[in-house]
C-alpha cells in the first residue's frame, strides 16, 4: 500500500515537475527541490508536494510605459515647429490663418469702363417757403388743414396776445401825441412867418405915408406954412420906420430860414412816427397767419388752444409741380462732382435728363450733398414728394481698362493695397497697388496687378494688419 502511494505521488510528481519546467525562471527551483527531497527522502510525500507549489510562486514584474520620453519628444517637436513658424513669419511677414469659403476671390480683367455712380436721391420741391410766427400767442382758429391748396393772401391760422395787443395801443397813444406836438409847433411857425409879414406890411404903409408927408412939409416951410419943427419930427418918424423895416426884413430872412430846417425835420420826425405806427398794427395783424405764395401746405399741425413762441415753425408752403432731388454722394467723389454735371434717371424706356444745381460742400459721416434739377421742366408726372429715385451720375467718359470688380476692400485699403492669390491658391500675400476711378461694379486697376491674377475683394476688416493669408478649406 505504501509503494502504491509513492507510485501514485512519483506520477503527480512528474507532471508538477513538467509544469514547473514550462514557466519560465522555474527550472531551477524544481530541480533542486527534486534532488533534495526525492520520493523516498526522509521528507516524506507530502514534503515533495509542497516544494514543488512553492515553484509556482514568483513575482511577475510589470512592463513600464515610457511617458516621460514621449512628453518629452512632443514638447521638441512643438518647439521645432513653432520655431520654424517664427522663420516662416520672419521671411514672410505676419500671417493669417483664413478659411477660402469665407472670402471672395476675383479676377483682374480688361473691360470698358463706364465713369458713373449710382445716385439715390429724395424728391423733394423746388421752391419752399417756411410760415414763421412772427409774433407768439395763442392759437384761436385753425381754418385750413395740413395738405391744403393756398393762394396767396390765404388765412391759416388766427392767433391771440393781449400783451402785443396793449403794446401797440400805447404806442398809437404815444404816436398821436408826437404827431400833435409837431402839429403844434408848425403851427406856430407858422403864425411867426404871418405876423412877420403883417409887420411889414404895417411899416411899408407908415413910410410911404410919411415919405409924402415930408415932401408936403418941404414945400410948406418955404411959405413959412408950418414951423421946422414939425418938419424934423416928420423926418426923424420916417427914419425910425425905415431902421425899423431893416430890422424886420433881416428877422423875417432869419426866421424863416430856420423855420425851414425845423419844419424839414418836423416832417421827417413826423413820416417816421407814422412808419412806426403802421409797424405796430402789422404785428398786430400778423397775428392773423395768411399764405405769403400760392403753393401747397405741408408740416401743419396746429390746435386751438395751443401756444406758440416767437418765431416758432408753423409749416411751409410748397411748390406742388416742380422738384428737386436732394442726394448724398461719399465724399470720395467731392473733387469731381462740379456744377452742370449730367445725370439720368430711367423709369422703363424713359430717360430723364437732370444736372447738378447746388453742391453742399460739407462733409457729415463720409458724405455730401447735392440737388439735381430735371432739364429743360421735363420731369416724371406721377413723382411724389418724399419718394426715392436711383439715377445714374456720369463723371467721365467710357474707356477700355485693366478692371477688378469693387468690392468692400476699398474701405479698409483705401484703394493702396490688395492681397493677391498665390498661382498654386494656397496664400494671398499682401501687394502695393494704384487703383483710379471706380462705379458701382469695377475699379480701374493703373499699376500693380496684371490680367489673370487672382485677388482678395471681400472685407479685410479681420486681416487688416496681416501680410498674408494662409488659404484653407472647410
Amino acid at each position: 500500500m505504501v509503494k502504491e502511494m509513492g507510485t501514485v505521488t512519483d506520477m503527480e510528481q512528474k507532471k508538477q515537475a513538467t509544469k514547473t519546467i514550462s514557466m519560465p525562471g522555474s527550472a531551477d527551483k524544481a530541480k533542486t527541490s527534486h534532488t533534495a527531497g526525492g520520493p523516498t527522502g526522509p521528507k516524506g510525500p507530502h514534503m515533495s508536494g509542497a516544494v514543488s507549489g512553492s515553484g509556482m510562486d514568483r513575482r511577475v514584474e510589470k512592463k513600464k510605459t515610457p511617458w516621460k520620453k514621449v512628453g518629452i519628444a512632443a514638447i521638441a517637436l512643438v518647439a521645432i515647429g513653432f520655431i520654424g513658424t517664427m522663420v516662416m513669419d520672419a521671411s514672410g511677414g505676419r500671417s493669417f490663418r483664413v478659411d477660402q469659403d469665407r472670402i471672395v476671390v476675383s479676377s483682374v480683367t480688361t473691360g470698358t469702363f463706364e465713369d458713373f455712380i449710382p445716385v439715390r436721391g429724395r424728391v423733394t420741391p423746388l421752391n419752399t417757403v417756411f410760415l414763421d410766427a412772427i409774433e407768439g400767442g395763442r392759437v384761436e382758429r385753425v381754418l385750413v388743414e395740413d395738405g391744403a391748396m393756398l393762394n396767396a393772401g390765404d388765412l391759416i391760422v388766427e392767433l391771440s396776445n393781449t400783451g402785443l395787443q396793449l403794446d401797440v395801443t400805447r404806442n398809437e397813444a404815444l404816436v398821436t401825441e408826437q404827431l400833435n406836438n409837431m402839429r403844434t409847433i408848425e403851427l406856430q411857425l407858422e403864425q411867426n412867418r404871418l405876423s412877420h409879414k403883417r409887420n411889414l406890411v404895417e411899416i411899408n404903409y407908415q413910410i410911404k405915408r410919411l415919405q409924402r408927408q415930408v415932401v408936403r412939409e418941404r414945400e410948406l416951410i418955404k411959405v413959412n406954412a408950418i414951423s421946422q419943427a414939425q418938419l424934423d419930427q416928420t423926418e426923424d418918424e420916417l427914419e425910425y420906420y425905415q431902421s425899423r423895416r431893416a430890422v424886420t426884413l433881416e428877422s423875417q430872412e432869419t426866421d424863416a430860414r430856420m423855420q425851414e430846417t425845423q419844419l424839414k425835420f418836423l416832417k421827417d420826425t413826423g413820416e417816421q412816427l407814422e412808419k412806426n405806427l403802421r409797424l405796430a398794427r402789422k404785428n398786430l395783424d400778423s397775428l392773423n397767419v395768411r399764405a405769403p405764395v400760392d403753393g401747397k401746405l405741408s408740416g401743419f399741425n396746429v390746435e386751438i388752444g395751443q401756444s406758440i413762441n416767437r418765431g416758432g415753425r408753423l409749416g411751409q408752403i410748397d411748390d406742388p409741380d416742380t422738384y428737386k432731388l436732394a442726394a448724398l454722394i461719399d465724399e470720395f467723389y467731392l473733387g469731381r462732382v462740379d456744377l452742370g454735371q449730367e445725370a439720368i434717371y430711367e423709369r422703363g424706356s424713359d430717360k430723364f435728363k437732370m444736372s447738378i444745381a447746388k453742391i453742399y460742400p460739407q462733409v457729415q459721416n463720409g458724405q455730401f450733398e447735392v440737388d439735381f434739377v430735371f432739364a429743360d421742366s421735363q420731369q416724371p408726372t406721377d413723382i411724389r414728394r418724399g419718394q426715392t429715385l436711383q439715377t445714374k451720375l456720369t463723371l467721365g467718359d467710357a474707356t477700355e481698362a485693366v478692371l477688378i470688380p469693387n468690392g468692400a476692400f476699398f474701405q479698409d485699403t483705401g484703394g493702396n493695397w490688395v492681397f493677391v492669390v498665390s498661382p498654386d491658391g494656397t496664400q494671398a500675400i499682401k501687394r502695393t497697388v494704384r487703383l483710379g476711378r471706380r462705379n458701382s461694379r469695377y475699379i480701374e486697376v493703373l499699376e500693380g496687378l496684371e490680367v489673370g491674377e487672382r485677388v482678395v475683394t471681400s472685407p479685410y476688416t479681420s486681416f487688416v494688419d496681416m501680410d498674408r493669408l494662409k488659404l484653407s478649406g472647410e
